[in-house]
């Protein structure tokens, strides 16, 4: 098992895409969290097989639709606390930071 964080900055909040990144990451058999920070970007830490995070990283570079990601810094994590309860589902959405 591989962990990452990513921080996404760009037009990435009111689009959607904490939602649909949690869609994709669960599709991709990822655990973790996402949500949004005050500074206007999107943060996750997501778990599981590197191909899975490696394919995850180039979905976020493109997002949903309406999102235009300028940049995507990918960050090591790898403490545990990095990594808050997640639901049964895989990955949680969580409130704004």
């Amino acid at each position: 098992m591989a962990r990452i964080r990513l921080m996404i900055h760009g037009h990435v909040q009111g689009v959607g895409y904490r939602v649909w990144l949690a869609g994709q990451a669960r599709a991709k058999k990822l655990t973790g969290w996402v949500r949004n920070r005050a500074d206007g970007g999107v943060e996750c830490v997501l778990e599981g097989q590197r191909e899975a995070l490696d394919a995850i990283v180039e979905l976020c570079r493109e997002g949903p639709l309406a999102a235009r990601v300028s940049h995507i810094d990918t960050l090591p994590a790898e403490s545990a606390t990095e990594v808050p309860a997640h639901d049964d589902a895989g990955v949680a959405v969580l409130p704004t930071v």
